[in-house]
């Protein structure tokens, strides 16, 4: 399997409970091998995030550091069953990479049908490009149709490194991600291999996810780590 070149899901200090600074986590990006990452820390929801404004002063930000490209988004709470993210459009506008993801502490687990529903209807959200940590087990997820939702909106489905490391509080990540895995090459949904990473020492680290892919034998070309143009056509901004 090649080189993964990106990493687009990872958290500083500004989310409150992670630790490392923008600056840190670049390095350490650098460090990994990495030629492109996306800090997206917790939009306003989730408790301990930051306030809208710190999202408002990207522009000081450089886009360049330790020779990696940098991408400053957000992982957006999903926060009703209606499939509503915690971020205005004129915000999520500004953002280079946005992520949606369920989290308990901003909308408790409904039915299969209701958590079903309320993912496909965050795909619609034009803003958003990559569903996090689908395999969570808390929220029970007719995954079929989540991935057909998601070939038809042209959105990413998360392999989340982070779900498959000890002390990982998501439940049933392993059996889920097989399903997932399975269906994604079954339709020919691309994948987005992401760490999670909430400290620098995490970041590109991606070592069970990767054991993973080559134990579903799962395809090399439905990955997009391994080109940046492949994962360009998912966002707007241009590098």
């Amino acid at each position: 399997m090649k080189r993964f070149l990106l990493d687009t899901h990872t958290h500083t200090v500004a989310s409150g409970h992670a630790y490392g600074t923008v600056t840190e986590m670049a390095k350490a990006a650098s460090e990994a091998g990495l030629r492109l990452l996306a800090v997206t820390d917790h939009a306003p929801k989730l408790p301990g995030a930051p306030h809208e404004m710190y999202f408002r002063n990207f522009k000081v930000i450089d886009r360049e550091m330790f020779g990696v490209k940098l991408l400053m988004g957000v992982e957006l709470n999903i926060i009703d069953h209606r499939g509503t993210v915690d971020m205005e459009e004129g915000l999520l506008r500004k953002m280079d990479l946005c992520i949606a993801s369920l989290h308990t502490v901003c909308l408790r687990p409904g039915t299969k049908a209701e958590n079903t529903r309320t993912l496909l209807r965050a795909m619609e959200n034009p803003y958003v490009r990559i569903i996090g940590h689908p395999d969570d087990g808390r929220y029970d997820i007719d995954y079929e149709a989540l991935v057909k939702g998601a070939r038809a909106r042209k959105v990413l489905i998360e392999l989340n490194n982070s779900s498959l490391t000890a002390g990982a509080c998501r439940k049933n990540s392993l059996s889920n991600l097989k399903k997932i895995l399975g269906l994604c090459e079954r339709y020919g949904q691309e994948v987005i291999v992401n760490t999670d990473s909430h400290f620098p020492s995490s970041v590109g680290r991606f070592d069970e996810a990767r054991a993973l892919l080559e134990e579903t034998g799962f395809p090399e070309e439905l990955i997009v780590n391994t080109d940046l143009e492949r994962f360009q056509k998912y966002i707007r901004k241009i590098f």
